[in-house]
Order: C-alpha cells, then structure tokens, then sequence
C-alpha cells in the first residue's frame, strides 16, 4: 500500500510541477502552442488511471496534461512536443491540444469538443467484438454533456452495453459559461440514472486515494456493460492560457481558495507526512523535479521539424 500512495503522489506531483514550469517558461515564447492547464484536477487523472493500470486506452480533450502524464509519465516527449520539436509523441506538430501516444495507451485528444467520446465507443465496441482486454476510457468536461455526441453515445453505449468508462471532469463551466445558464433541464444526474450503465457521482473530485478505489471498484461493472464517473473539481487557472482570470467578473477568487483548502497534491502529501513517509516524499519530489528540469533542457536543443513535415499524414484523396 505505502508504494501505491507514493505512486499516486508521484504522480500528481508531476502533473502539478510539470505545468508549475510551463507557466515560468511561457512567457519567454518559445512554447507556440496554446495551452490549457490541468491545475486542480489531477487527482481524477491519476486516480483513474493508475486504477486501469495498463489496460487502459485514453480518450480526451484539449484539456490533455493530466491525462498524458499520468497515462504515460512520459514527461520528456511532454515538453518536446509543447516546443514544437522532432522528439515529441506528434513530431512536434500536436502542441497541447492533440496530445497523444498510442503505443503508450494515450490515443488521441481533441481540440474540439466531445469528438473524442464518439471514438472511444468505437474502440469499445472493437474490444467487445475481439473479447481483448483493453478498457477503453474517455474523459471530458462538463461543457461536453451540451453537444450531441455526447448523448448519442451514451445512448449507444447503453443500448450495446459497450465496456467504456465515461469520466465527466466537472468543473460546472464552460469556458466561461456556468451550469445554470447553459441547461435547459434541472439536473445531468437524474437523467443519467435512467440510463442503463453504472453511474457514480463524487462530489468532491481532489482525493486522489478515493478515486483511485471508486475506479477499482466500478471496473467490475464492465462485464455488462458501460460505467459513467461524475467527478467535481475546480479548474484554478484561466481556460486557456496559464495566468489566473479572476478579474474577469464570472467567478470568484473567494471560491478558488475554498478549493484549495482541498488542493490534491496538498491533500496526499499531508496523509504521507502523517503515515510517517516524510523523507519518501522528499525523495519523489527531487526526483520530479530533476526529470523536468532534463525534459526541458532535451527539449530546448531538440530540432524543429524540417519544413516538408507538414504534407505528411495528411489525407490528400489518393
């Protein structure tokens, strides 16, 4: 147990520094790509994840930091690919939006909200008709539950009784917009329990060790069909862009820093330090930190692609 609490602090951590360090190094612009941070949310990341283990294909959006690392902890090809070099998982031409690594279970992630959910039910319904033993995973954001796709593939996913874990990271806006003036019903719950799957909400989205065993448990639950995770958070940085936003009048810093008091990371390192695993802590920290600093420093004298990368996998009809 005290591996697999460390394992899920490590992790986390190195979402939360990883992303600390884009936002020191953005300023300079070498990083083109824009970005959308992943603060506050990594424990449904981590939590979800390490509980698939390897088994899981990962399906997202352009919200993709925590999903990639905690997938992957492939913190070198991370910042290669954010720097627009060669060395990254997309030749440097994914940026942060389209992050993806299929060879180490990060399929793909989308700028474009909810396309991901409709190809991680096809991907079910392969692993259903090849009886493999992948478990195939979406995440997205509650702003998702607003478009079509997203309830014709519940629907389908229902209907077929496809093994697919719907992951709502719920942070109740959307891009700016709050719950209250983007729905014409009252409540996504009521209505997701008329479905025919395994539905769980978790108010409270930040302990990562809770997560972890609410995913371990729902797994079974594959078996016959598909499950859906309703996961609240607070996104603590602005929707795209790594600076706060506070000053634009649609929330409050006050409940930012009432969520805070439920910080992930601060969460998880408190419950270590108190199991008696201080100098363990101290160790996965120096760790993190020196795999970023060599990610960044490989990254920065890494090459850019060669112009005519561009024309190459793209579809040009022949």
């Amino acid at each position: 147990m005290p591996n697999l609490l460390l394992n899920l602090y490590k992790k986390m951590y190195l979402i939360r520094e990883a992303e600390a360090e884009i936002c020191r190094e953005y300023p300079k612009d070498e990083m083109k790509t824009p970005m959308h941070m992943s603060m506050g949310e990594e424990a449904i990341a981590v939590g979800v994840l390490t509980a698939i283990g390897d088994k899981a294909q990962v399906w997202g959006t352009y919200r993709s930091h925590a999903i990639y690392l905690a997938r992957t902890e492939d913190v070198n090809g991370f910042f290669a690919e954010l720097y627009g070099k060669v060395t990254g998982p997309g030749g440097g031409k994914a940026g942060s939006m389209h992050l993806a690594n299929p060879d180490k279970g990060v399929m793909m992630t989308s700028a474009v909200v909810a396309t991901s959910i409709p190809l991680a039910l096809g991907a079910a319904f392969s692993s259903k008709i090849l009886d493999d033993d992948k478990i195939n995973v979406v995440f997205f954001g509650d702003g998702a539950t607003d478009e079509g796709a997203f309830w014709e593939s519940v629907n389908m996913a229902c209907l077929w009784q496809l093994p697919v874990i719907f992951v709502c990271e719920d942070n109740g806006l959307a891009i700016h917009a709050s719950t209250a003036i983007r729905r014409g019903y009252k409540n996504l719950t009521n209505i997701m329990r008329q479905y025919r799957f395994q539905y769980i909400q978790e108010y409270d989205g930040t302990d990562v060790e809770k997560i972890h065993n609410i995913t371990r448990s729902s797994i079974k639950y594959l078996e016959s069909g598909p499950v859906f995770l309703s996961l609240k958070y607070y996104r603590y940085l602005e929707h795209v862009g790594v600076n706060e936003d506070f000053n634009s009048n649609y929330r409050d810093k006050n409940e930012f820093l009432e969520w805070y008091k439920k910080d992930p990371i601060k969460i998880q390192k408190q419950k270590l330090i108190e199991a008696g695993f201080k100098k363990e802590v101290e160790d996965v920290e120096n760790e993190v930190m020196a795999q970023i600093k060599t990610a960044v420093d490989l990254a920065k004298a890494a090459p850019y692609p060669e112009p005519e990368e561009l024309y190459k996998g793209v579809y040009d009809g022949e």
